[in-house]
This record gives structure tokens, C-alpha cells and sequence, in this order.
């Protein structure tokens, strides 16, 4: 389970950040008005458990809903998990469709 607590913001890399087993997992991003463009996803090898993919990143929708901010997600990863879960379709912009 990901703790939403360890999920760090690291805007000098333009990261989240999170770690587990001493391993970083990240998604990287742009920020652009009020707009996040999800860019990138990393997981480390050593983190086998899909569960924690869809854990992960559902804790970065939280935490960019929590700042009333617009996601694009432009690395296929996050935007198969956005169809999957279609509650994080509201937080896509206008006319961005997925």
C-alpha cells in the first residue's frame, strides 16, 4: 500500500517521489499555467507488484486534485490507468480526451 505521507513533491526535479525498499519510484512532469503534464513514469525493477503502479499514481491524482490542477498525461502508462479509472477523467482539460 502507498503512503500517501512518503509521496514527495520534488519540484526542483519535477517529480514525484516515492521509496520503497530503498528503491525511488517516480513520475515526472511539467508544469504549465494551471496544467500538469505527467511525462513519465519509473519504476524500479526491484518493485514487481503492479498494485503499487496503480497505488503510485492514483497518490499523485490526489495530491495535483488537492492543488485544483488540470492533468494531461502524456506517457502511456498514466493515461491507460486514466481510462481504467475513469473518477480522474474529470480532472482532464477541456477538450483533452483519452
Amino acid at each position: 500500500m502507498v503512503d500517501v505521507a512518503e509521496l514527495t513533491d520534488n519540484d526542483f526535479l519535477r517529480q514525484f517521489e516515492i521509496k520503497v525498499d530503498n528503491q525511488l519510484a517516480k513520475i515526472e512532469y511539467s508544469l504549465q499555467e494551471r496544467k500538469i503534464f505527467l511525462t513519465k513514469l519509473i519504476i524500479p525493477e526491484e518493485i514487481k507488484d503492479e498494485e503499487f503502479k496503480k497505488e503510485f499514481i492514483a497518490a499523485v491524482f490526489e495530491q495535483i486534485g488537492e492543488r485544483n490542477l488540470s492533468v494531461v498525461p502524456t506517457s502511456p502508462e498514466i493515461a491507460r490507468f486514466v481510462r481504467a479509472n475513469r473518477k480522474y477523467k474529470r480532472m482532464l482539460p477541456v477538450g483533452v480526451r483519452i
